[in-house]
């Protein structure tokens, strides 16, 4: 049974090994617009059109495509990747002393079967307050600063902002795995159809 991850996403990389997946990686080569405005429909659109995209690729080989798209949001502000320290700075000045969702959308394609489906899990991160010289500190030092919404709270110094998570912390990554494996067991598979024996 062939999995593809259609990411190069590191933490999705490092999820889908930590599970002991056998996978193959193959990017998305689709422009990623959507116009849905509610955030869970934006997110699981976009994970879609990468789904579509990979699957378009390998046509006419069949495996299981899995693509997946994250944002953070609070309120209704919408924090994709910063460009800039600039940008950075001021995400996580915005965020600071708040709480702000995680909302990653995913899209299994099934091309043995025929059958897809898409699913969407928001994790609650709450943010203590951050002072100004730990925020310049923090944006000028941190790999991770132009990752999803500036903060990396798995392998970055943003996690000492964070006071405590409600939901999947592995949706913050960007993979609800078990959401992810709920989903692929509904489709009539076995979590050891895609493991290393």
């Amino acid at each position: 049974m062939k999995l593809v991850l259609a990411s190069n996403s590191k933490s999705r990389k490092k999820i889908f090994d930590m599970l002991g997946f056998n996978y193959q990686i193959v990017k998305s080569k689709a422009e990623e617009i959507s116009n849905k405005n509610d955030f869970s429909e934006y997110v699981m659109d976009l994970s879609r059109i990468k789904a579509n995209s990979v699957a378009e690729q390998l046509y006419p080989e069949k495996c299981v495509i899995v693509a997946a798209d994250s944002i953070i949001y609070m309120g209704d502000k919408k924090f994709e990747k910063p460009k800039t320290l600039e940008e950075a700075y001021e995400n996580i000045k915005i965020l600071s002393g708040n709480v702000n969702h995680a909302i990653t959308g995913v899209t299994i394609k099934d091309l043995y079967k025929n059958q897809q489906t898409s699913f969407y899990d928001i994790t609650d991160v709450y943010f203590n307050d951050i002072d100004e010289e730990d925020i310049k500190w923090y944006v000028n030092n941190d790999k991770h600063i132009l990752e999803r919404a500036g903060y990396s709270i798995a392998d970055g110094t943003a996690a000492n902002f964070v006071e405590k998570v409600e939901g999947n912390y592995y949706n913050i990554l960007g993979m609800p795995i078990a959401k992810l494996c709920k989903n692929l067991k509904k489709l009539g598979y076995k979590i050891s159809d895609f493991r290393l024996n």
